[in-house]
């Protein structure tokens, strides 16, 4: 259906606010940051050592922590605002897509995911190698095509970060590049129009701190990254391949094979939000879950030793 302007016009104010803003816009120059600043990590980083290589980035590197940031903030901003942009499309109903546009622009929404799922296997740290972990076991429970999968995205136990290295810079950016074009090709932005979002990306890098955890004695529970958690709460309950490979492909299918028009189009449009909103329970469910036990577990580790006293026995005396 497409909106009148009388239609428009009758919407609250916040309403019009929101259409009004330039997500898509805004996506593409958090893109851009996101890859530059990549560029700049990539020439110091060594996938041989990972965790080390990204210690040494934001430890030693001159403004190695900066970068660092940059591109953490400006890659979860770009996903972020990408998903935003795909429901102000929807919430417009903006039909005039092609099939083939739709499905590769629709793309680019697990392409982004895996972007971003990568770069934290890819820092090395407990997170990233449990992530790392989970994800190559979930492949391998997909029939018939989970070796090849495993083979092109992981194969972390035989290649290590190797191949999540190369996909993560050239790969799936490519793959990436290959989904928006469509959309790049009819919207053009400039770096003038968007000078707030990329101030506060430069100043969120200065003040806040990139995530690393390393491993450390009396860590109990390792939590996945923020639009991984609903996922880990569902292994709980759920087999591997249901949890892993099920789940999220009921969110995708019926985003890629969204009708243009019709009553089929709502009811799918009404799944995907009950979708999201079971899924947000989710997330939630592991977050509170975990958020006390890492408090916990911080207990198990001893802040001072305590005194004890030495008895030596007479016959060493």
């Amino acid at each position: 259906m497409i909106q009148t302007k009388h239609q428009e016009h009758q919407r609250p104010p916040f309403i019009q606010w929101i259409f009004s803003l330039p997500l898509g816009g805004q996506a593409l120059v958090c893109l851009f940051i996101s890859v530059l600043s990549g560029i700049i990590l990539g020439l110091q980083y060594n996938g041989a050592t990972p965790f080390y290589s990204t210690a040494t980035i934001e430890l030693v590197v001159p403004f190695g922590s900066f970068w660092r940031a940059v591109h953490y903030y400006s890659s979860q901003a770009f996903f972020l605002l990408l998903c935003c942009h795909l429901v102000h499309s929807l919430w417009k109903d903006n039909t005039s897509f092609s099939r083939s546009a739709w499905l590769r622009l629709s793309a680019s929404i697990p392409v982004a995911l895996l972007l971003l799922f990568t770069g934290y296997i890819l820092r090395g740290d407990a997170t990233g190698v449990a992530a790392g972990a989970i994800a190559e076991n979930i492949s391998l429970t997909i029939p018939v095509l989970g070796k090849l999968i495993n083979s092109l995205l992981f194969d972390l136990q035989s290649t290590g970060i190797q191949k999540v290295y190369t996909n993560h810079f050239i790969g799936l950016m490519a793959l990436g590049g290959f989904c928006v074009w469509p959309h790049l090709r009819r919207y053009t932005t400039h770096w003038r129009n968007h000078m707030l979002l990329t101030l506060v990306i430069l100043l969120t890098s200065v003040i806040m701190v990139t995530p690393m955890e390393p491993e450390r004695m009396g860590l109990l529970h390792i939590a996945g990254p923020w639009f991984f958690l609903g996922l880990q709460e569902a292994l709980r309950f759920l087999p591997p391949f249901w949890a892993g490979v099920i789940l999220p492909a009921s969110l995708f299918l019926p985003l890629l094979l969204l009708p243009s028009r019709g009553t089929i189009r709502k009811c799918l449009l009404l799944y995907l939000l009950l979708w999201l909103v079971a899924y947000g329970l989710l997330t939630w469910s592991s977050y509170t879950r975990v958020h006390p036990q890492a408090q916990d577990s911080q207990q198990l580790i001893p802040t001072s030793t305590p005194e004890v006293q030495v008895v030596i026995p007479d016959a060493l005396q």
